[in-house]
């Protein structure tokens, strides 16, 4: 990214907010690889990435209330993992041109980060905790609807679906009366950008391996893959 206010405000008009503090885009844009690569090391963005993690679950647990009066918790709860994946966040970042503004450090533009998923998700968490420190709740949430205004469920029925280590367990437990079980079978990287690889097993003996930012996702993914070689397509 150039790092210059033309290029800020070009986004700031893609997000449809314009900064007090353009020092808060600026941190919410910048990896910790660029930081640590610059003399002196500087502001990175994993901070605000915590904070709009928050900020993010908030707004979107708000829509969804006010969208469903009749929906319960549990229902509730999978529509918003549905909408806050790590695929969901970084197609939403990348409609928004969020990829094309990132600081990353030499190594990680090497080995691909500007494309990978789970970096543009924790970038657009740093905006959204970037635009709440700036402006409040408010904006923030203004910016949630606009962000994901072609993803919000039009309906309960029709878009409530099983996450993907449920859908697993009901195959198999119809088929073999057992559960599959998830073992952590390694996990790699530094601290701030750890992949986690699990190994679910089949009572049949089948096993199938995935990795993910987190053991959580690590498992999910691990179970989609199980479900695929199944020839259950996962909902």
């Amino acid at each position: 990214m150039a790092d210059n206010g033309l290029e800020l405000a070009r986004l700031e008009r893609a997000l449809g907010y314009v900064f007090r503090d353009a020092g808060l885009l600026a941190a919410a844009l910048t990896h910790s690889s660029f930081a640590n690569e610059a003399d002196g090391g500087g502001t990175y963005n994993e901070r605000l990435e915590f904070l709009g993690d928050a900020v993010l679950s908030l707004c979107v647990s708000s829509e969804l209330f006010v969208r469903f009066p009749d929906a319960r918790e549990g229902d509730l709860t999978r529509l918003r993992s549905q909408l806050v994946n790590a695929s969901s966040l970084a197609d939403v970042a990348r409609t928004i041109g969020l990829d094309d503004h990132l600081r990353l450090g030499r190594g990680e533009e090497n080995q691909g980060g500007r494309k990978r998923d789970t970096l543009l998700e924790d970038a657009l968490e740093a905006v959204l905790g970037a635009v709440y420190e700036d402006g409040g709740f408010a904006p923030a949430r203004e910016l949630v609807r606009r962000l994901f205004a072609g993803h919000w469920p039009r309906t309960l029925i029709r878009e409530l679906r099983k996450d993907f280590k449920t859908q697993l367990q009901e195959v198999i437990q119809q088929h073999y009366r057992q559960r599959p079980t998830y073992t952590l079978s390694a996990s790699h990287g530094p601290e701030h950008a750890k992949l986690f690889e699990v190994c679910v097993r089949l009572p049949d003996g089948r096993s199938f391996i995935a990795r993910g930012p987190s053991l959580k996702r690590a498992e999910q993914e691990a179970a989609r893959n199980a479900l695929l070689a199944l020839h259950a397509t996962p909902a």
